[in-house]
């Protein structure tokens, strides 16, 4: 089962980046959001990640893991949870708006909406690398197969 890693390390970066784009196409449909339900204007989220863990069958199968890691690939990757960030937005003076604060100002989302669109072409690019692993580990086993013949 050990050619079949790269393909499960890819597939866990193919979910992951399709998360991460769909939180920023969240975060550029909000771009101009000065209201929700918490209350005040849009907060930017973004995905948080760790390194999977290797599943491991006992003890001995830890400390063995643990030994050779060194020199192996990496068990991909799993979403932690999306966070917000609550850096301030800027304000606008506005005093007509329903939203504005009693100086006249309302606050806009902290979306930077070119951040957004460099943040969704790197997440495609590596939807898009993962994508081609998988391929290529495809043929690979393929290939395997067909030394058996």
């Amino acid at each position: 089962m050990s050619m079949f890693l790269g393909i499960d390390a890819a597939a866990s970066g193919l979910t992951a980046e399709r998360l991460r784009m769909d939180v920023i196409s969240n975060n550029i449909a909000n771009a101009n959001t000065t209201r929700t339900r918490e209350g005040g204007a849009y907060h930017r989220r973004y995905v948080v990640f760790e390194p999977r863990e290797a599943k491991s069958q006992g003890l001995f199968d830890n400390m063995l893991q643990n030994m050779v890691s060194k020199d192996r690939p990496g068990n991909g990757v799993r979403a932690v949870g999306i966070e917000a960030d609550d850096t301030q937005g800027p304000l606008v003076y506005d005093p007509g708006n329903p939203d504005a604060n009693a100086q006249g100002y309302v606050e806009r989302p902290n979306v930077n909406v070119v951040t957004e669109m460099v943040d969704m072409i790197t997440a495609s690019r590596a939807y898009e690398a993962n994508a081609t692993t998988i391929n290529a580990a495809k043929s690979m086993v393929t290939k395997v197969l067909d030394i058996g013949k």
